[in-house]
């Protein structure tokens, strides 16, 4: 499926690329056509021929020509020379409407869990995604990490003059949380999310769920009041994840709100109410099997302050999959310490997370992230950090408790 989702996109951009390419030859043979006309047209005259010149204006060729017939139609022909010189405007338009994306995210990890070491450099992510704007209202968006899926390919409508509601329709980000809906190159630890949110918005840990992405297929209504003082969204997913049909005829709510009372400060609070179709058993949850119906909902409170001495934003969060409960925080933030002239900059980032997959079962995590970063240009950047656990999972497979030690490095580019 994977390979079928990564051949349609190359010949796809292949089709594109021929379609163009064979439009601009034509192009190119016709301005060749038309200059050797008017070659032959500026040789009937010697006083015309020395006075053509294309950079003065038509009237020109009309005042020093003995013939005015002649002269108009070599204005003609030089007007249509300009014309093709420039381009369709079609071209240009297309070009002024679209936007292209991209980042790659390569690591160096490190890891010894209870004795066990092992090394490896990784490609983490390589995205690349397309934004293009129909009408000033009307835009749509496809993006696709090479190193995966597709991710998201959705249309976005603004209903109303200003940006109290816009409608969203496709496959897109799921709105639980604080951190899901932020991008990778913008999150402080290198692993991206918290456990919580990666393990309850889909991004990987929970079995049940599968890997996700922190995506879904469905509908959203978002939009902003108050001079973005007051946020909100409400979506309706299938609840199954990104790039297949439902799994059952329930759908899942998820609402979001955020209310920024001073400059700088965010509050937010999600949640989900919905049925999940599990797609594999999960050592966090044993009683759901493989292809059952089960309940899946979620609650999530949260903040993030942003200042120039220090950045800030924790959350608290809980969900229950049939008869689980599971809960924990975490607080992550950052502290610039070094600014040069050329604007890269040095912060040290640090982070702390708890969280319980399974309150009955006390599979409880803790996790310390510490380290720095270095921006080097716009939204590039060089970091390393360590992380420490008391406890290991391999995507809700297996949990060992024991002391976890990481080093992780990565470097980050990005452009637009």
């Amino acid at each position: 499926m994977r390979k079928n989702n990564k051949i349609n996109c190359i010949l796809s951009l292949v089709i594109c690329f021929t379609v163009l390419s064979v439009h601009a030859r034509a192009e190119q043979s016709a301005v060749g056509n038309t200059e050797n006309e008017n070659e032959e047209l500026t040789i009937e005259s010697s006083e015309v021929k020395n006075t053509t010149d294309l950079s003065e204006p038509t009237e020109v060729y009309e005042a020093t020509s003995r013939d005015g017939e002649l002269g108009k139609s070599l204005a003609q022909q030089l007007n249509m020379n300009q014309s093709t010189a420039k381009g369709p405007d079609w071209m240009a338009d297309v070009a002024s409407r679209i936007q292209l994306h991209g980042y790659a995210q390569g690591w160096y990890y490190y890891q010894n869990a209870n004795g066990k070491k092992s090394n490896t450099f990784l490609c983490k992510r390589t995205l690349l995604w397309a934004n293009a704007q129909i009408t000033d209202r009307w835009s749509f968006l496809f993006m696709h990490d090479f190193n995966s899926v597709v991710q998201e390919y959705y249309t976005d409508f603004r209903v109303t003059k200003n940006n109290m509601l816009t409608v969203r329709l496709g496959q897109f980000k799921n709105a639980l949380s604080y951190e899901n809906p932020l991008s990778p190159t913008a999150m402080e630890t290198i692993d991206v999310y918290s456990e919580g949110v990666t393990y309850l918005t889909g991004c990987g840990t929970d079995a049940l769920n599968g890997v996700q992405y922190g995506r879904d297929q469905g509908i959203s209504l978002y939009g902003e009041t108050n001079d973005k003082l007051f946020r909100y969204e409400v979506q309706v997913m299938n609840g199954s994840g990104i790039n297949m049909r439902d799994k059952n005829n329930e759908k899942d709510v998820i609402g979001r709100l955020e209310l920024r009372p001073l400059k700088g400060l965010n509050l937010c609070a999600t949640g989900q109410l919905g049925t999940g179709y599990a797609l594999a058993s999960s050592v966090f949850n044993p009683a759901i099997k493989p292809g059952d119906n089960y309940t899946r909902n979620r609650f999530t409170v949260g903040f993030d302050y942003k200042s120039r001495p220090f950045n800030v934003h924790g959350e608290y969060l809980q969900g229950k999959d049939g008869d689980v409960t599971s809960r924990g925080g975490y607080v992550t933030g950052n502290v610039p310490l070094l600014q040069f002239k050329d604007k890269s900059s040095i912060d040290f980032v640090w982070s702390y997370d708890y969280f319980n997959f399974n309150t009955k079962l006390e599979q409880d995590m803790h996790k310390v992230v510490a380290g720095f970063q270095y921006w080097f240009f716009k939204k590039c950047r060089f970091q390393a950090q360590y992380v420490f656990k008391n406890a290991n999972t391999n995507y809700s497979t297996s949990f060992e408790r024991g002391n976890c030690h990481q080093f992780i490095c990565q470097m980050q580019v990005r452009f637009n």
